[in-house]
């Protein structure tokens, strides 16, 4: 029983590795050559070199695998180059599903994002009916997760791929090597760098319970069908005081108005555009944190017997992690 993970190296990947070996599956990792691999140190799995944009390497991974889980993507708030990402995330993902399907792959699973997902407007929790456009989605990762979405389900529909998607929403936890935006976050309030914060929410997700729901969606998942894979909403005033609280420091007190950040986060792309560096702040993520990113994971719940801990756990794990790795 071979299958095949891409993304295997990153921070939700690694996770999924962990828990398919853990149920006894033979991995297989697609890897870029020069990918970091700290996450994938000492597990017994098999590797291939490739990259979403090369039709012959991804040809070559999927070849002999049973299932696919395809959780790679390029996940940035601020590109350069944004055509790249489009590539990647959009044309990459419809490329390898459609080559494992004509391999044969018993069963696919796609990891979109709710990035993806509709936004309720009064706060209350989106799920996997609330509507959305593209014109919706706020910058290129969401609208390149969006289209991707839409390009995965006319492979089910015209090809007959066996796909069931899952929609993680923001995962937090041990091995977030980058760190993620959320994880940088974290890592700021704990050295004192967090001044301030905006109004806005997220729904926090144990990166393990992420993964575990992964394979719940390979072994229950519906093809064609989606499934939110979340936790706790929380604002982010309470996201910096739960780790303040659990780490001893304290938590920012200011609140600043989105438009004094505005032309704060203008001038640090234009820098960027100069230096190639990644700017302090993005006028898309600044226009995101207007919204509160609120979802429910009842359907998964429901479907698939998906579970998630408190976020106050999954922080407290993401914390310990950081520490124990230097990044305090």
């Amino acid at each position: 029983m071979t299958t095949l993970v891409t993304g295997a190296n990153g921070f939700v990947g690694s996770a999924v590795t962990r828990a398919l070996l853990n149920a006894g599956h033979r991995v297989r990792a697609l890897l870029r050559p020069d990918s970091d691999r700290r996450n994938l140190a000492g597990l017994d799995i098999e590797t291939r070199h490739g990259d979403l944009r090369d039709h012959r390497s991804l040809r070559e991974a999927v070849a002999g695998c049973d299932y696919l889980f395809h959780v790679a993507a390029d996940y940035r708030l601020w590109i350069p180059d944004p055509d790249a990402m489009y590539q990647a995330n959009v044309e990459g993902s419809a490329e390898i599903i459609r080559l494992a399907t004509e391999a044969g792959a018993k069963k696919i699973v796609y990891t979109s994002s709710v990035a993806a997902c509709g936004i309720r407007p009064d706060r209350r929790p989106a799920d996997e009916t609330t509507p959305a456009s593209l014109a919706d989605m706020i910058g290129h990762y969401k609208r390149s997760k969006f289209l991707a979405e839409e390009r995965v389900q006319r492979l089910v529909e015209e090809r007959g791929s066996p796909v069931t998607i899952v929609n993680p929403s923001t995962p937090i936890g041990p091995r977030d090597i980058k760190p993620t935006p959320t994880g940088r976050v974290i890592v700021d309030t704990l050295k004192k760098k967090m001044p301030a914060y905006v109004d806005t929410g997220l729904n926090i997700a144990h990166v393990d319970d992420v993964a575990a729901g992964h394979l719940l969606a390979l072994q229950k998942g519906a093809v064609g069908e989606r499934y939110i894979l979340g936790g706790q909403d929380l604002s982010l005033r309470q996201i910096l005081q739960t780790i303040a609280d659990l780490a001893g420091v304290k938590a920012p007190a200011v609140r600043l108005p989105r438009n004094l950040i505005l032309p704060v986060a203008w001038l640090s792309e234009r820098l960027a555009a100069l230096t190639g560096k990644e700017p302090l702040a993005t006028v898309d993520g600044v226009r995101m944190a207007k919204k509160f990113m609120y979802f429910s994971s009842a359907k998964a719940e429901r479907q698939l017997g998906y579970q998630s801990r408190p976020a106050r756990q999954a922080i407290a794990d993401a914390i310990a992690w950081f520490v124990d790795h230097g990044y305090v």
